[in-house]
């Protein structure tokens, strides 16, 4: 039986598994998975890998590694904890399919989504191969939905993987926008969000590339969600697209209530039910 600790599981919450997150399209962050390594152009600035360094710097225990891919099973139980039903970006500061995250840790991460019914989860990928060959073998409650990223043409192939992912939600996050995709095909997805790269070297957007999404999301019927047009100092350049705002969200999912069961008693006896009485 794993022993659970929480004066260590509470030290070792950081700033970015946080309500509410800073995060314009989510409620909540929640990073069973910490780290990663660069795949395409989009990771060149990449903010998780800076702030990684920050949390290493403070003393934070699961970045101790730096952005080396770690998995954290004592993170597992933190949404469960939150009674109260939210939106959670689920890894923030990894990516819950890159290649060092065992299937077994990826399977147990849904078991806690599918026992936290009461909220909805927003996964998010770079690594939609891998995604698409896992997801036949996964379970997918209906308060799952998965994105992924899509930062220019070069990349618009992971939306063909998305399509065949059976999560009751699909969506893109064409952060940092890198330059123009036309000819967007959104069939099977429910929604799309764009924004400008931020931080230290971050590279423009140009707009055109923006509001050729935009049009697309609206022949398509899909809803657009403007974040931001980034820069050095992203406040500056505000979120206005051609004069106002874009927060369109997917049509609402069913949350419903915590039942009272064994589940929602916390911290309780999660690591039987996700550990199956041994650490992963």
């Amino acid at each position: 039986m794993v022993q659970y600790d929480s004066r260590r599981w509470r030290a070792e919450i950081s700033l970015v598994d946080m309500k509410p997150s800073r995060i314009e399209w989510t409620e909540s962050t929640w990073n069973p998975v910490a780290g990663c390594t660069k795949i395409s152009a989009g990771c060149a600035h990449c903010y998780a890998e800076r702030m990684a360094k920050r949390l290493k710097a403070m003393g934070q225990a699961n970045y101790a590694d730096g952005f080396a891919v770690r998995m954290h099973p004592h993170m597992l139980n933190l949404p469960l904890t939150w009674k109260k039903p939210q939106t959670i970006f689920v890894n923030s500061m990894g990516d819950l399919f890159h290649a060092q995250v065992s299937d077994a840790f990826i399977r147990k991460v849904f078991t806690v989504m599918k026992a936290a019914h009461w909220h909805r989860f927003q996964l998010l990928t770079k690594r939609t191969e891998r995604l698409a060959k896992l997801a036949p073998d996964l379970d997918w409650p209906e308060n799952v939905w998965m994105g992924a990223t899509v930062e220019s043409h070069d990349t618009a192939h992971r939306i063909d993987s998305l399509r065949t992912v059976p999560a009751a939600g699909r969506f893109l996050s064409m952060e940092p926008l890198l330059g123009p995709i036309p000819g967007l095909d959104l069939e099977g997805i429910h929604w799309v969000i764009v924004g400008g790269e931020s931080g230290p070297g971050a590279r423009t957007m140009a707009q055109p590339w923006v509001v050729e999404i935009r049009d697309a999301c609206q022949r398509q019927a899909v809803p657009f969600f403007f974040k931001q047009w980034g820069g050095v100092r992203k406040k500056a350049k505000g979120r206005l697209l051609e004069g106002r705002t874009w927060d369109e969200m997917p049509g609402e999912l069913e949350i419903r209530r915590p039942r009272r069961t064994g589940l929602d008693r916390i911290p309780g006896d999660l690591a039987s039910l996700v550990f199956g009485g041994q650490r992963a």
